[in-house]
């Protein structure tokens, strides 16, 4: 399905352009904070955490076995093999903790607000290019709906880490990186998509 650029982007930009006016800017803080999936600890980290504790209960066992006499070379063997499982549960927790996205805070997102300036001027002014970085730091997602003959406009703050380092103004002052010109790259062929 093909669509026209401007058919999306100028009633998107005026959506986004009202959302983020100052006197509307708090509230759209406060919608965006209060969209986010409550932050629940994944089930898998709550299971690792589970093997973690069972080798500690292990490894004490075996100390106890040790005190009351047991063969060494026995009891040093099932300690090696129970500190290797508990370093791999350790590691997968960390891979866990690490890729298991969380919720921002209204700080995290208004400094994220923040950083795009006064979205009416950088929307007007932008060229394609910049505006898909602009809809990009959003999270933004166009799901289209040809059955009503509608794009659902949603902003996804669980891709954000962090903010972008790259100006939607085209200011260089910053000196963007080459992950930047990825980016831009990226943006391009994605805006262009639509």
């Amino acid at each position: 399905m093909y669509l026209r650029e401007d058919a999306l982007t100028d009633p998107l930009d005026t959506w986004l352009a009202s959302a983020f006016a100052p006197h509307r800017i708090e509230h759209t803080i406060t919608a965006m904070a209060d969209a986010q999936p409550l932050s629940h600890p994944p089930t898998t980290g709550t299971a690792t955490q589970a093997i973690i504790n069972e080798c500690d209960a292990k490894l004490e066992r075996y100390r106890a076995a040790l005190d009351a006499g047991a063969d060494p070379a026995v009891v040093t063997a099932w300690i090696a093999q129970t500190q290797a499982e508990r370093a791999r549960a350790e590691a997968d927790l960390r891979t866990i903790a690490s890729t298991t996205p969380r919720r921002m805070s209204r700080g995290e997102i208004r400094a994220l607000v923040t950083a795009l300036g006064d979205i009416t001027t950088v929307l007007r002014d932008a060229g394609p290019a910049d505006k898909a970085e602009v809809y990009r730091q959003l999270g933004l997602r166009l799901n289209n709906q040809p059955e009503t003959q509608t794009v659902r406009a949603e902003v996804d703050l669980s891709a954000h880490r962090g903010i972008y380092r790259l100006c939607p103004r085209g200011d260089t002052a910053h000196c963007p990186t080459a992950d930047d010109a990825q980016r831009n790259a990226e943006a391009r062929t994605s805006l262009a998509a639509l």
